[in-house]
């Protein structure tokens, strides 16, 4: 008899990327819901998973993702993609919990948030995921609840704001929540958990998650930077920068954009600390301490073995590709540069495959990162995201201010913008075969939003050439140099 199967929603994002190939590995049957399957097309287990379309705001197609199903994780939320994520993610528990219901699922397991409303005002952030688990608890499945503070690992939100703030900053100016306690865990133990709970007892339950540290986010970032080899760094904790100011502060230092830090600075007045810590016990775990946790997420960063990121699940829907139906009719602006070269197709490939992060885009390193200022300044997402890997792409990941759009390896790549504009902005390359080698086709497409995006394309034309036009000579030319 084949074992259960289980439906994993957020397998795009930073932790169901992680759950997954761990439930394959423990020999379950896995059935993943994407808005966009695609985005899991280039995963390493893609071939081993059932994969459906789907959307927590569309209840039909819910109830055919969990046909079938005997558990299934909710990892999801709606954090920096609605005006207000609070509601967007009470529809969509509401939603899961009817049809979970409908289709006669066993058992939920439920990632939420550590807090206490009973010793103080929960954020709003932190509120909505304890009210998530209790919606979802509302129905006839039951459902396990695990609850987590901050979680570390390679490409977490958590660590990525921690690594930034302490590596960029030696002297820093910062609220109070600074000393605000909490207990950090690593993202391996975290799995472990998510794991074995689809085994839990009957009935609905609560667990706590945490390592074995207790420690201020001022503790947190000193010992990064002793494990970093950083100097000490100075922390002056004063009482006036706001939620607002602190969430735009963050987003100039790091790679959150303000819709994402916004609502984790409110958290951080929250103390989040494990009461019940029997989650561990439970399952016949010891979790890493922070020291350890850290070490190990430096370790991968620097390997370039991150697998999944913060950044992977998209803020919005699947981005539209140019070529889509919608935009036949409407303005569009176009760049378009073709280079002959004797390089080979697929070295073409290499060549724009590896653009942006530590790389670059092959010159005018200076503009770009002006861009990606402006960029943040405005509360985009500025270029601190960087990339995953230095050569590798999946469908979906995101890559500076773009997200990956369109991926063929080997032939072409599309990245939508995710940059504050007035309109919407791709860049693409395709590398053709010839009879003398192959044809790189580059090209940079706008679709303006009213006379503001009109502006500001005709105010880039004097720029393109400088920009796009050596853009496309050099990827060609390293492209020539590695087949040499």
């Amino acid at each position: 008899m084949p074992p259960p199967l289980t439906l994993v929603t957020g397998a795009t994002g930073y932790i169901g990327g992680r759950l997954v190939p761990k439930l394959l590995e423990d020999g379950h049957r896995v059935r993943c819901l994407a808005r966009d399957p695609s985005k899991l097309a280039q995963d390493p287990w893609a071939a081993e998973v059932e994969v459906v379309k789907g959307d927590m705001l569309d209840p039909d197609s819910l109830i055919e993702a969990l046909e079938g199903c005997t558990y299934a994780y909710y990892l999801v939320h709606s954090m920096g993609d609605a005006d207000d994520f609070g509601e967007a993610d009470r529809q969509a528990a509401e939603n899961f919990r009817m049809a979970a219901d409908a289709a006669g699922v066993s058992r939920i397991v439920y990632l939420g948030g550590l807090g206490h409303s009973d010793r103080e005002a929960l954020s709003k952030h932190l509120a909505s995921r304890q009210e998530v688990g209790r919606v979802l608890a509302s129905g006839t499945t039951a459902v396990t609840e695990l609850r987590a503070a901050v979680i570390i690992g390679s490409g977490s939100v958590s660590f990525e704001m921690l690594r930034y703030l302490t590596e960029v900053l030696p002297i820093m100016t910062t609220p109070k929540w600074v000393r605000t306690r909490c207990q950090p865990v690593a993202i391996r133990d975290v799995l472990v958990v998510l794991a074995a709970a689809i085994d839990d007892v009957p009935g609905n339950r609560i667990l706590e998650v945490g390592g074995p540290d207790v420690l201020t986010y001022e503790e947190m970032m000193q010992a990064y930077a002793e494990e970093a080899g950083l100097p000490r760094r100075i922390i002056l904790p004063v009482p006036v920068l706001s939620p607002g100011l602190s969430s735009r502060w963050i987003g100039l230092v790091t790679p959150l954009p303000v819709g994402v830090a916004r609502p984790l600075v409110d958290s951080l007045k929250n103390e989040v600390i494990v009461r019940n810590d029997a989650a561990f016990g439970r399952f016949h775990h010891d979790p890493l301490t922070y020291r350890e946790s850290v070490r190990l997420a430096m370790e991968n960063t620097t390997q370039f073995a991150v697998e999944t990121r913060w950044t992977d699940a998209a803020n919005r829907s699947a981005s539209p590709l140019p070529t889509d139906p919608d935009w036949a009719g409407g303005s569009r602006f176009e760049d378009r540069r073709v280079v002959e070269t004797g390089a080979s197709a697929e070295d073409v490939y290499w060549g724009f495959s590896r653009v942006g992060g530590d790389f670059g885009y092959y010159g005018l390193g200076w503009a770009w990162h002006l861009r990606g200022f402006i960029d943040s300044i405005f509360g985009g997402v500025g270029l601190r995201r960087g990339r995953r890997h230095p050569e590798d792409l999946r469908p979906g990941e995101a890559l500076d201010f773009w997200r990956v759009s369109h991926l063929e390896p080997g032939r072409e790549l599309v990245l939508h913008a995710e940059m504050k504009l007035p309109g919407e902005a791709w860049l693409s390359w395709r590398s053709d075969p010839t009879d003398n080698g192959s044809k790189l086709t580059q090209t940079a497409i706008f679709v303006p939003r009213g006379l503001l995006g009109r502006a500001y394309w005709y105010s880039l034309v004097p720029f393109h050439a400088a920009i796009f036009g050596s853009m496309a000579q050099r990827i060609a030319a390293a492209a020539a140099s590695r087949q040499t």
